[in-house]
């Protein structure tokens, strides 16, 4: 059938552009895309005990499972499911209020797949048994291809490209991939590829990963992003579901397993990522550091992530608040922030916010200091504080006078402080039983 689509490619339009763009077109309409998004994401320690890691909020006003799904919107790829897992309650409240605009009418829908125990009574086992379990419902939703995401990275990309490569190069599964240090390879999926990008190796995690042959301070990575012919994709499930020797992984057990049978396409993200001036944006936060990083990055006059694109929005939920404000102006006591991203509902009484990122419906009380932080909904931060370079749990109330960043060996009594220094606050830390909110 991908052969077939290849030759009506050149009967599609009179310009080249025209023949490209429907190709693809095409080609996502035949898509249905499953985001693995069960995951709690423990390298972000109390940040993710009581949501999961794709729920956990980000850049002001989004959560990071807002950018695989509007990846998927803006490609043209409308038949979506997301598998949940680890405390999902604020994950699916967030997609019901937020994904709720497709039209079921023109087979388009976000799709909710809790683990249910479909097929026995274990919860999903690893990547692979997440999307086996739900294999009577995928089969169900038909689709020629299956895309495979993950729901904890952010990132623009265009999957209608990469389909793109998947048919034009005739197979089976094609993996994104990125270029990372070599010495953070050891987190990814290393790939190795031959001079048609066919990926002749993989290697999960390796402690000694193998480096790029014409840059030895770099490998090629997986992205955790996977086309497969869908027919192809379901007879691998059933037989590795059977293989009692296999953890059910799609890096541990599925790709290896494929490439020595199988033609394995590598996709390279440079291809079909969406940025500016040849910026090929892609952040893991799945530590505190690299989350309050990548906030602050978007602190920058001209952030390497760009969130006013409108050619390629972010889209999101967001609660009906009123905008922002600023209040007093008096010698050692006005409400000001600089360089900072301050979203709708919050109030800045009397206060300094530098180089910081507010979610929605923060206050902020006279005479506190906030300087490289950031900030979750629903929080106050009371008289006199002073917070540098923190992450403040949703719903925090900052008692008057704390200072939180300026002693680590204090903060690292009675809240959570990384190597890199930044200090994680939550409810339950400050002993504020409300946490309970999502």
């Amino acid at each position: 059938m991908a052969t077939q689509q290849v030759k009506d490619k050149q009967k599609i339009g009179t310009r080249p552009e025209q023949q490209t763009d429907r190709f693809i077109s095409n080609l996502t309409k035949n898509t249905v895309a499953v985001i693995l998004a069960g995951g709690r994401g423990s390298r972000l320690k109390n940040l993710t005990d009581w949501r999961a890691k794709p729920a956990v909020q980000f850049g002001g006003k989004y959560r990071i499972i807002d950018f695989p799904l509007s990846n998927c919107i803006n490609s043209g790829i409308r038949r979506i499911n997301i598998a949940t897992q680890y405390k999902a309650h604020s994950l699916i409240q967030h997609i019901q209020r937020g994904w709720g605009f497709l039209r079921g009418e023109f087979n388009e829908y976000v799709n909710i797949l809790p683990a249910q125990q479909r097929l026995s009574e274990q919860w999903y086992r690893g990547t692979a048994d997440a999307v086996y379990q739900n294999l009577d419902l995928l089969r169900e939703g038909g689709g020629e291809y299956v895309l495979l995401l993950a729901g904890d990275h952010i990132y623009k990309m265009d999957y209608g490209k990469m389909l793109a490569t998947h048919a034009t190069s005739n197979a089976d599964m094609t993996i994104a991939c990125i270029n990372v240090p070599l010495e953070e390879a050891k987190s990814f999926g290393v790939v190795m590829v031959d001079q048609s990008d066919r990926v002749v190796g993989f290697s999960e995690k390796p402690a000694n990963p193998e480096a790029i042959p014409t840059d030895p301070t770099q490998a090629f990575a997986s992205m955790g992003v996977y086309i497969f012919n869908a027919k192809f994709l379901f007879e691998q499930l059933v037989r590795d579901a059977d293989d009692p020797k296999s953890s059910h992984d799609f890096g541990s057990d599925i790709i290896p397993h494929v490439i020595k049978k199988y033609h394995v396409q590598a996709h390279r993200f440079t291809d079909s990522c969406v940025g500016q001036n040849d910026n090929y944006y892609w952040r893991d936060v799945g530590t505190i550091d690299a989350y309050w990083e990548a906030n602050m990055e978007l602190t920058k006059v001209v952030p390497e992530l760009n969130l006013y694109d409108r050619e390629w929005p972010i889209w999101t939920y967001q609660e009906q608040l009123p905008p922002a404000k600023f209040v007093f102006n008096d010698e050692g006591r006005a409400g000001k922030a600089t360089d900072s991203l301050v979203s709708g509902g919050c109030l800045i009484s009397g206060s300094s916010v530098t180089n910081s990122v507010l979610f929605s419906d923060v206050r902020v009380d006279d005479y506190a200091s906030i300087e490289g932080s950031v900030i979750l909904p629903k929080s106050t931060i009371n008289s006199n504080v002073v917070l540098k370079n923190v992450v403040i749990d949703r719903g925090c109330n900052i008692p008057s006078g704390m200072q939180i960043g300026v002693d680590l060996a204090l903060d690292a009594k009675r809240f959570y402080v990384s190597e890199q220094g930044i200090v994680l606050v939550t409810p339950d830390m400050l002993g504020q039983d409300l946490y309970r909110v999502i």
